[in-house]
């Protein structure tokens, strides 16, 4: 089966002007290629990060829901509630677009506000640090959920990257390839053929 070719005219200017997109398509396979590797690294990063916070996360989360258990013991479902409704806010959030070669993912900043205490009457002292262990219990969360949203983004544009990459690598390129080299044998076949029509004219000509 022949090899696919470019359905182009076999002329000098096409020779050209297919070296010239070439290059072009080799130099942004390159690009590509230190991209894809950029990507890997970043991904790579993120994966470590949110091993280390899902942990934390864990471990937060355990302790805030054991004081949680303790209060509501203490306490009782009605009074926890009411409690809660009347709690003020426990975490500052803020929300500001980042970018990384290209993507763009949510940066989170999460920090616990400093606690007020309830003073309600009926509310139990471990009230005040269940509000502040699932404060930073859910500081934690926020910043997870910042890692988890860049890895996501950042291995789906890397996978991207290789689509590209295998793209050019194993289609494009060597198409474009292929259709220099048919080119260049045309034109050095046309070139013989004038060269030998030229001399069986000259030997005709003595």
């Amino acid at each position: 089966m022949a090899q696919q070719i470019l359905r182009v005219p076999p002329t000098k200017n096409t020779l050209l002007a297919l070296k010239k997109q070439t290059k072009f398509l080799e130099d942004g396979h390159d690009l590509l290629e230190r991209k894809r590797e950029l990507l890997t690294r970043l991904v790579y990063e993120r994966i470590g990060e949110y091993r280390r916070l899902r942990e934390e996360a864990e471990a937060k989360l355990k302790e805030a829901y054991r004081f949680l258990g303790i209060t509501h013991l203490r306490m009782g479902s009605r009074a926890l509630h009411q409690a809660a409704l009347g709690a003020s806010p426990a975490l500052d959030v803020n929300i500001l677009p980042r970018r990384s070669l290209g993507v763009e993912y949510p940066s989170v900043h999460a920090e616990p506000l400093p606690l007020k205490p309830s003073g309600l009457l009926g509310t139990d002292a471990s009230f005040d640090s269940t509000c502040r262990q699932l404060a930073e219990a859910a500081a934690v969360l926020a910043n997870l959920a910042e890692v988890e949203i860049a890895l996501y983004r950042l291995m789906e544009e890397q996978r991207k990257a290789q689509k590209r990459v295998n793209a050019l690598k194993y289609n494009i390129i060597p198409l474009y390839r292929r259709t220099l080299h048919f080119i260049q044998s045309t034109l050095e076949e046309e070139e013989r053929n004038t060269l030998f029509q030229v001399k069986i004219l000259r030997e005709r000509a003595t």
